[in-house]
């Protein structure tokens, strides 16, 4: 549609007059904030969307019940708020991420939506002021100042539960699964890039899947900070204008239907000032990044080749490789969640920077704070699921292989030290390097030991 066929109505706000598109929920306030911050065109993630409209329509609940809010005004805002939490909204939430710090703006959009779909369902028209209001209805007993650090509790914890653990849960199941399919498979170990002593296939993948055990467990250790919320403090933290059994009511409910438990926040000034609990979530996720980064490399260097690399395990070939190299196959499922590290990596020290951000009573890179921690909860979660199903769960170990690099090892003489001594069995191993010959081969040929005790000492399941 041609710039000049847009039909637009005027809505009101305390500064005055806006023209705002004839379609659209969202009112005065919005537009004025889609005007002041053209910067990225990225929008809030859905999960915060949803997390709004939570609050918004149990908001609505618990001042009808306090006998505060209209019980008219409360079912209309009630239902408009549970399409926002539903997601039948989402195209009316315009404002950019990079606007104002306490993220009013998009509390406002919300309150505008709400406040216009309630309207809508009451009188049949799109207004965004009355009979329903976005400051005095959709939003009594609440600030952006407490609504939307709230909002960034409940979309991360509730991401976390349904999205983050499952998907680690998932991938730590597909490794310690092939950890005991590989338990009889040895191989060489390898330290400093070079070559070491014998290990199991199977023992490495163990290690990868307790990494992965660990990660579940450090992100679970930060429920019980997410889990707090600020609602009930509104402006600064003092509950100014809102009842004092407001914030309990709505996060009992909230907590109902999410099957998380939130809260109240032990301390509501420092809940709407500080951000550590974000801070500490996103350490949380950037040591799961820096564990994927770790496995994914060790799978791409296992499977280099397939004929000039160390080729000691296949993975799944899933695309060609190659524009120009017929026949190629990259390893596109670790370089993916490598990518997807690097970024949550990235992603990282822009919260940590915004947790800087709390200036005497409130914290002003709110918007900024949720983007990047949803998003990082968000690829985890996506990046670790796909790395199970589309590689790990289609490994297979290339014994042969695996079996000439341990024979060819010079590490072989490390077995040796303890009846030879160091000195002697240093010298077989670089007599073994000079010659291309093994270090069995010249151990054989020095006579070292009896036969059947290097036979015993080169056995290489017993070194593992």
């Amino acid at each position: 549609m041609a710039a000049q066929d847009v039909k637009f109505r005027i809505e009101r706000d305390t500064m005055g007059e806006v023209r705002v598109p004839a379609d659209a929920y969202y009112g005065a306030q919005t537009q004025r904030a889609v005007d002041n911050f053209p910067v990225s065109g990225i929008r809030f993630p859905r999960v915060f969307i949803r997390a709004l409209g939570l609050i918004k329509k149990y908001a609505a609940q618990v001042n009808k019940d306090l006998g505060l809010l209209d019980a008219q005004f409360a079912r209309s805002i009630m239902t408009a708020a549970d399409e926002v939490a539903a997601g039948k909204m989402d195209e009316q939430f315009v404002v950019d991420i990079f606007q104002t710090g306490s993220g009013t703006s998009t509390n406002m959009n919300a309150n505008e939506v709400i406040a216009t779909r309630a309207n809508e369902l009451l009188t049949g028209k799109r207004d965004a002021r009355k009979p329903v209001h976005p400051n005095d209805h959709v939003n009594m007993g609440q600030s952006s100042n407490d609504v939307i650090p709230s909002a960034i509790h409940i979309a991360a914890l509730t991401s976390i539960t349904e999205d983050l653990i499952p998907a680690l849960e998932i991938l730590y199941e597909s490794l310690r699964k092939k950890s005991e399919a590989f338990d009889s498979i040895i191989k060489i170990g390898r330290t400093h890039l070079q070559d070491a002593v014998p290990i199991r296939l199977g023992q490495e993948f163990s290690g990868y899947a307790h990494q992965v055990k660990l990660g579940i467990k450090r992100v679970q250790t930060v429920r019980g900070s997410l889990s707090e919320l600020a609602l009930g403090g509104t402006a600064l933290g003092t509950g100014l204008n809102t009842h004092r059994e407001f914030a309990p009511r709505v996060i009992d409910l909230i907590s109902q239907e999410t099957g998380c438990q939130f809260r109240e926040a032990e301390n509501r000034f420092e809940a709407q000032a500080a951000r550590e609990a974000a801070v500490e979530t996103s350490g949380a996720l950037k040591t799961v990044a820096v564990s994927l980064v770790k496995i994914a490399n060790d799978i791409r260097w296992l499977s280099s080749g397939p004929r000039c690399g160390l080729g000691e395990i296949n993975i799944p070939a899933l695309q060609p490789g190659s524009s120009i190299m017929p026949g190629k196959v990259n390893p596109v499922i670790p370089e993916s969640v490598i990518q997807v590290a690097a970024h949550v990596i990235g992603n990282d020290m822009a919260i940590t920077i915004g947790g800087q951000g709390g200036n005497f009573d409130l914290n002003v890179m709110l918007p900024v704070i949720a983007h990047n921690l949803l998003e990082s909860i968000r690829i985890l979660g996506s990046s670790a699921k796909i790395f199970a199903e589309k590689c790990i769960n289609g490994i297979t170990a290339n014994e042969a292989r695996c079996r000439a690099f341990i024979e060819n090892s010079l590490a072989m003489c490390t077995a040796l030290a303890p009846a030879i001594g160091h000195e002697k069995a240093a010298a077989i191993a670089k007599e073994a390097y000079t010659t291309g010959k093994t270090v069995r081969e010249v151990a054989i040929e020095e006579k070292v030991l009896p036969e059947a005790q290097l036979k015993e000492l080169l056995n290489p399941l017993k070194m593992t």
